[in-house]
């Protein structure tokens, strides 16, 4: 599911994408903004979908080898266990995956190549051969499976990965967090009875993760220009252009979040970006950042612009 940290990466790519643009729109990005966190669910739903595409082209495959010219036996006896196999079972009948798939308009006739590719690397693997001659199945070695058609046919197939990257403009930064929903999902489809068997969450509390996103990029930008003095303030010895625009975004972000967000205790915030530093700034931007936060924040404790509410929130 989406934690702080990637609402955080949200705000931070919009933020960058508001001040990189001539156009400033505040509403056009805050919307953006939003359908990106939108876009991982649907990235989640048509991930699920190409599974059971995979699944489902065992069906199309025999069909093939039985009208061959000279069919084997084996051809037109092809083993189509994985038909019934229990997980996809309980996601052809789950609502919530239904409606979702219709709502995104999921359909992979537009790419018919993607998934013969993709059961033919099934098809050829010794741990579908053993699937087949399996004859004690469970729900559990069911969706042994389908993990395998997800972590090594999928995540493995370089046309997948085209075809994700293509459609979804954060599929690099959001790719983690579908393995995770993924893994949740395996882990909530324990039961045999369909309904039972819950997609994972996208977010726990939406109205209370909205609110928190929108009111961080909204702060950002409003109070910009004192943030920005607090930064050069700090870093004197430095010349401007030097400075990396996201480390500048990310202080700007975390300083907002000491003054504003009486919730979040300082230590969560600080190391919430420095983290994310390490993924979308510099080498050096993570010492650079904690040195110019750590002058800041105890200047602005000393003024008493830091109010936070809660035991342990000023630490």
């Amino acid at each position: 599911m989406l934690n702080r940290r990637h609402l955080r990466v949200k705000v931070l790519q919009s933020l960058y994408a508001y001040y990189q643009s001539d156009k400033k729109d505040l509403r056009l990005y805050e919307k953006s903004m939003i359908q990106s966190v939108d876009s991982v669910h649907e990235m989640y739903i048509w991930m699920l979908s190409l599974i059971n595409e995979v699944v489902q082209y065992a069906d199309t495959d025999a069909i093939g080898r039985a009208a061959k010219h000279r069919p084997t036996e084996a051809d037109l006896n092809a083993n189509l266990k994985i038909l019934s196999n229990t997980f996809i079972k309980s996601l052809d009948n789950n609502k919530d995956f239904l409606v979702s798939a219709k709502k995104y308009k999921v359909e992979w006739t537009f790419d018919p190549e993607l998934t013969k590719s993709l059961f033919a690397t099934l098809k050829n693997s010794t741990e579908y051969a053993a699937y087949l001659e399996k004859t004690d199945d469970t729900v559990h070695s069911d969706k042994d499976i389908i993990k395998f058609i997800f972590k090594k046919v999928i995540l493995k197939s370089s046309l997948a990965e085209q075809v994700f990257e293509d459609k979804f403009i954060y599929w690099p930064v959001d790719r983690d967090v579908l393995q995770a929903l993924i893994a949740k999902t395996f882990k909530n489809f324990a039961y045999e009875e369909p309904e039972k068997n819950k997609l994972a969450e996208t977010v726990v509390n939406w109205e209370e993760d909205r609110e928190y996103i929108v009111s961080l990029f909204q702060l950002t930008i409003r109070h910009d220009a004192a943030f920005q003095e607090m930064i050069t303030a700090k870093t004197q010895n430095w010349e401007p252009e030097r400075i990396a625009m996201m480390d500048t975004l990310l202080m700007k972000m975390a300083i907002c979040e000491f003054m504003y967000f009486h919730s979040i205790p300082v230590k969560v915030t600080i190391n919430e970006y420095l983290e994310i530093s390490k993924e979308f700034s510099t080498p050096k931007s993570n010492s650079f950042i904690n040195g110019i936060l750590d002058k800041i924040l105890a200047e602005l404790k000393s003024e008493g612009k830091i109010k936070k509410t809660g035991r342990g929130l000023m630490e």
